[in-house]
């Protein structure tokens, strides 16, 4: 396999990815490159799969501006969404200026929003399918209460819209090989899992303590996480014996306010404001359960890597959490974690006593979920199978 990439000092040798006030530049310029390159290197793909608003404009210019290109003309386009909040919108005039087009694009069923050009819909009406990165996330789009006002072009191309949960690499996830953690373990041998705790506890400066249930959390501190409901409920959760550990940088609302809980609970809390891979691992490897209240979540990941180690996830039942994560049944003892579905913070909070009680009081339960959720298959070979099937179907 050849990679090729498209470089420019001038958009792209910055501090930071997005949120550049070029941003609509930067990125037309990279989507028109990909475009342009395909003669100059001689290969002309059956299939461009573009990702997110930065590169949605491939397909409205292939439909518009390269038709008439025979080498380009039976192209075939592939359109994934990540995250419906950030779609890309700019002036009008940036199809004159920066595209070289007309305003036949310029329409209701084109990159017409308002009297502004809205890439991801331009991606979405041009693009001969559309996927998201779970079945949930796929269905949640075509409501008004997640589809960020795209929802009526979402539901009108919905015969094209499908939904591939996406996977994690289980050579860089893997318990038994994980370099970065301080006891590696397997399904077989939990013994090192309940030592990456007391290891956790130490690196952070919590109590050694193997019995207190311990609370990770790996994120960015934002609404959409749902950390407006662990703000309001972590002074009442803190009165509990537990231990919370919060890794991650985000609003300052939220790290500050993460920073007041540890400073009046130190034995309890630790916030982490920052981001640290090994750390990140470690509170993988050593929590018990992993809080993830998600508003929205089209995929996510760290639920999945958290089932991996053997940590149990608590989450908000949106989107790929939906998908990923089983609720408990104690009745049946099956499930691989534990989720709510009113999104408020009474019903979370009432749900993390009730996992504390399954740790507490049904230890083998508890052992049970652990062991379910790393027998779970969340590599990238089954969504990989998915996206082959579709390909051959487009070229067919």
């Amino acid at each position: 396999m050849t990679d090729y990439f498209i470089d420019n000092l001038s958009y792209f040798d910055r501090q930071d990815l997005y949120g550049e006030w070029d941003d609509g530049e930067r990125f037309g310029f990279f989507s028109t490159a990909i475009i342009e390159m395909l003669e100059v290197i001689d290969w002309i793909p059956d299939i461009i799969h573009a990702n997110d608003w930065h590169t949605a404009m491939i397909a409205p210019l292939l439909v518009d501006r390269y038709h008439w290109k025979q080498p380009l003309e039976h192209i075939r386009k592939v359109f994934t969404i990540h995250n419906m909040r950030f779609q890309g919108v700019f002036p009008k005039d940036i199809l004159n200026n920066i595209f070289g087009t007309g305003w036949n694009t310029f329409t209701e069923d084109g990159v017409k929003y308002y009297e502004a050009v809205n890439y991801m819909k331009g991606a979405i009406n041009f693009s001969e399918r559309v996927t998201t990165v779970s079945p949930t996330y796929a269905r949640e789009i075509m409501t008004p209460e997640f589809g960020e006002d795209l929802d009526p072009v979402l539901r009108h191309n919905g015969w094209k819209v499908r939904g591939i949960i996406n996977g994690i690499d289980y050579d860089l996830n893997n318990p038994e090989t994980d370099a970065l953690i301080a006891h590696n373990y397997s399904v077989q041998d939990l013994s090192g899992k309940f030592k990456n705790k007391t290891a956790l506890q130490k690196m952070v400066g919590l109590p050694v303590d193997k019995k207190v249930p311990l609370i990770g959390v790996v994120s960015r501190l934002t609404d959409q996480k749902g950390f407006q409901l662990v703000e309001e409920r972590m002074e009442e959760l803190l009165q509990s014996d537990v231990q919370v550990v919060v890794l991650g940088t985000g609003d300052k609302r939220f790290e500050n306010s993460f920073r007041y809980f540890e400073s009046r609970y130190p034995d309890k809390m630790k916030a982490l404001i920052k981001f640290d891979l090994s750390i990140a691992q470690q509170i993988y490897a050593g929590s018990d359960f992993f809080l993830m209240p998600s508003a929205f979540e089209p995929c996510g990941l760290s639920q999945m890597v958290s089932m991996r180690y053997g940590t149990v996830p608590i989450v908000h039942e949106t989107g790929g959490l939906n998908d990923t994560v089983k609720p408990y049944n104690q009745y049946e003892r099956t499930g691989t974690g534990f989720s709510f579905n009113d999104f408020n913070s009474q019903t979370m909070l009432d749900l993390i006593h009730y996992a504390l009680d399954t740790y507490h009081n049904r230890p083998e339960d508890f052992r049970k979920l652990m062991t379910n959720g790393m027998n779970k298959d969340f590599s990238w070979t089954g969504p990989a199978k998915e996206y082959q099937a579709m390909y051959r179907e487009l070229i067919q």
